[in-house]
């Protein structure tokens, strides 16, 4: 994969046996601790090379987007391993994310982002006209299941659109076309973080893994039946352990907001918690490598424990609805309750679901990047790349597009506004000071999200 040629019209120094190949320069650009899983990980699967030794040496710098979400370090660090020092992670605005590109010259951009966020930076790129911009890609972290139209519409004008199965590329390219839209970016792949080893069952060893989400469900009544129900399958089988799987702490934010956290539902649980029922914290596939009974309401966890062949379950307790995710399981054979859990129940897969899901658990995901990287690659090697041309524009969407810009300090024409521009690096003091007053500010709006919000919507139902 050959970085970008070189504008430049002075004579390049004749290259020998001695001359190290050339370093590939992408960037990670995420805005929560899932998305930068993803995005680091997709740049390391499009800059491996695959099969190929001849793969040149790439630099990943991982940048992450100012936000609600932003991840803390204990978020980065419980990512796993990315290939990236979380010590040389940085925090940057949109408009210092496009100083960054411009100044920097990357070869490859990926966009790990919120829908919004992908489209204000598709538009800030495009407003830089550089004469050799960077190869921009982006994609879904997850299970498509909600907002597919919406979402695809705003990761439009990106060179490569990533979609983790058959059945995802053959729904985006749906869309896109059906709005009279370029489909030509969207680019089959698979989830990149899957992997592991093969589930191997072990003597004495009955571990049954819940793997939470911070959304779904959203009610409290809902997310305390379901820790009811998990620790009650603890009790009925107390030589079982029995982990519940969060994703942060409170007071984290993921890439959803959690206002109910599992460990202060817990807290006030009757009865107290059996000595087999355990919260845990920590990298999935760790977790994973010791589960033999993965359940979830509609967790990317499921594919990933799919993959390693893992017993899944996909609970239905709560009905099978959109607003829930488990819509996506239909026809997977995952379906099942709890109900039917307590009973011993251990669903089996469909082998053909499976295969639309981009899941290869027989050795064929290790080519599941390879149209991708040949996509990259392709793009890399040309002298220009046309300018970026999102779907939405001033004059298709001028009700909509403004307003998504604005969120991110930008102009209707993608130039960042007044006062939005960084010029330089702030002194240390004033660096001090506004990062005591973005914590700050962090720690009140997720106060505010997570214990005020709550009782003033509990107030509205009375």
């Amino acid at each position: 994969m050959p970085p970008r040629k070189s504008n430049s019209v002075s004579p390049a120094a004749p290259e020998s046996a001695d001359t190290p190949p050339p370093v590939l320069r992408v960037a990670v650009l995420a805005d929560s601790d899932t998305r930068w899983k993803w995005g680091a990980l997709t740049a390391r699967r499009l800059t491996s090379g695959g099969t190929r030794a001849d793969a040149p040496p790439a630099r990943i710098s991982g940048l992450l987007l100012r936000g609600r979400a932003t991840p803390t370090p204990r978020q980065l660090a419980e990512v796993g391993d990315v290939g990236i020092d979380p010590g040389r992670v940085r925090e940057v605005t949109a408009a210092e994310f496009l100083h960054t590109v411009r100044d920097e010259g990357y070869d490859l951009v990926v966009l790990a982002l919120v829908g919004g966020a992908v489209q204000a930076m598709l538009h800030g790129l495009a407003a830089l006209r550089s004469p050799a911009r960077p190869v921009v890609v982006t994609g879904y972290v997850g299970v498509v299941y909600e907002k597919l139209a919406d979402g695809l519409l705003l990761r439009h004008g990106a060179d490569v659109v990533l979609a983790n199965s058959r059945d995802d590329a053959e729904r985006f390219r749906a869309v896109y076309e059906g709005v009279g839209a370029d489909a030509s970016a969207v680019t089959e792949a698979a989830l990149p973080f899957l992997g592991g080893e093969p589930h191997r069952p072990e003597p004495g060893r009955d571990t049954v893994v819940f793997a939470a989400q911070p959304s779904v469900p959203a009610s409290r009544t809902d997310r305390t039946y379901l820790l009811r129900r998990l620790v009650e399958h603890a009790r009925l089988h107390p030589k079982r352990e029995v982990l519940l799987k969060l994703r942060s702490r409170p007071g984290e934010h993921t890439t959803h907001i959690e206002e109910l956290p599992y460990q202060r539902l817990a807290e006030k649980l009757p009865g107290g918690l059996p000595p087999n029922f355990r919260l845990v914290y920590g990298h999935m596939g760790e977790v994973l490598d010791r589960t033999d009974l993965l359940v979830t309401v509609s967790s990317t966890a499921a594919l990933e424990s799919l993959h390693r062949r893992i017993p899944t379950a996909v609970l239905t307790d709560l009905g099978v609805r959109e607003t829930l995710g488990n819509h996506h399981f239909i026809g997977s054979g995952l379906l099942t309750s709890w109900d039917h859990l307590d009973g011993g129940a251990h669903p089996e897969p469909d082998a053909e679901w499976l295969a639309g899901q981009g899941i290869a658990a027989d050795g064929g995901y290790e080519r599941a990047y390879d149209t991708a990287r040949a996509r990259v690659t392709a793009l890399l090697a040309r002298d220009r790349l046309p300018g970026l041309t999102p779907y939405y524009t001033p004059a298709t969407a001028p009700g909509y597009l403004p307003g998504i810009l604005a969120r991110h300090h930008l102009a209707p024409d993608g130039h960042p506004l007044p006062g939005a521009t960084a010029t330089g690096e702030p002194g240390r003091f004033r660096g001090a000071v506004r990062e005591a007053v973005r914590d700050a500010a962090r720690g009140a709006y997720r106060h505010g999200v997570q214990r005020v919000a709550p009782v003033i919507r509990r107030m509205g139902e009375l």
